[in-house]
């Protein structure tokens, strides 16, 4: 699944040639994704102007002033800004038409993921209203963290994957920066003192913004507005890495299984 580097990856890629450009239609192929996109949304959006392209969590939102596009890629979904006269592909569900002649095309193979229209203040539609601190901004902080997981007996890999905690830290990067952050993923959450908190939200915002560097993680099939593959996998100390020595200390790289999710770690390099 995309997680948030890959959705501002992807974010950074599209912003340039959408802010300021109109919507002249959509093409819808199959509406029929997570929750069905409005039949009439080529109508709903025609003529409108894209003041901006932002994220929230994994969610890209495009402001067209009397309303915003709400984007979510689901477990495969990819955005690619393309010529028009690209022809579709098997699982090109859905083309927003841009007034450059280009289009913003969604694929979508599995179908989990979404194209919402919301006329309202977006901050309250019901997919985002309840989404916690946006973990690259200067509120998200060790103190942060701390007041949020007191009295909690879940471990801190299952907290950090709490959309209500903190928005956009999958399990790819919760396993990435606890390890830099030398903590178990099996440590119950209201365990942890403030300091060892501080280490972590600093671990959590450089794993993040070096994956955003190398342009995500491509596992599967993600890949940017342009088509390209992320490359930090390359560069993961334990996700995945089971069986395998660690990086720091040869010990042998653990896998286990948290909230239906698997956890990798090091057991002598996290406490």
């Amino acid at each position: 699944m995309p997680e948030l580097p890959e959705v501002e990856v992807i974010r950074r890629g599209i912003v340039s040639h959408l802010e300021g450009h109109r919507l002249t239609g959509a093409t819808l192929r199959n509406p029929n994704l997570r929750w069905p996109v409005p039949h009439d949304l080529g109508h709903k959006i025609c003529g409108l102007k894209i003041n901006t392209v932002t994220r929230r969590g994994k969610y890209l939102l495009l402001d067209c002033g009397t309303g915003t596009l709400i984007l979510h890629l689901g477990m495969s979904g990819s955005l690619r800004l393309l010529s028009a006269a690209t022809p579709p592909q098997k699982h090109d569900h859905i083309d927003l038409i841009l007034d450059t002649g280009m289009i913003l095309r969604f694929r979508d193979p599995r179908r989990f993921g979404a194209v919402l229209w919301e006329t309202g203040d977006v901050v309250h539609h019901a997919l985002l209203a309840r989404l916690g601190p946006e973990p690259l901004t200067a509120t998200f902080n060790g103190n942060l963290l701390y007041a949020k997981t007191r009295g909690r007996s879940a471990s801190i890999k299952e907290v950090l994957m709490n959309s209500r905690i903190v928005v956009g830290v999958g399990n790819i990067y919760a396993s990435e920066a606890l390890f830099s952050a030398g903590i178990s993923p099996m440590t119950p959450a209201g365990q942890i003192g403030v300091r060892r908190y501080e280490k972590l939200a600093q671990a959590i915002k450089e794993t993040l913004n070096l994956s955003i560097e190398a342009g995500g993680s491509s596992l599967r099939d993600f890949v940017n507005s342009n088509g390209n593959p992320g490359y930090f996998q390359q560069q993961y100390w334990v996700y995945q890495r089971n069986g395998q020595p660690c990086r720091k200390c040869d010990t042998i790289i653990m896998q286990i299984r948290q909230g239906q999710r698997s956890s990798f770690y090091c057991p002598r390099c996290q406490k």
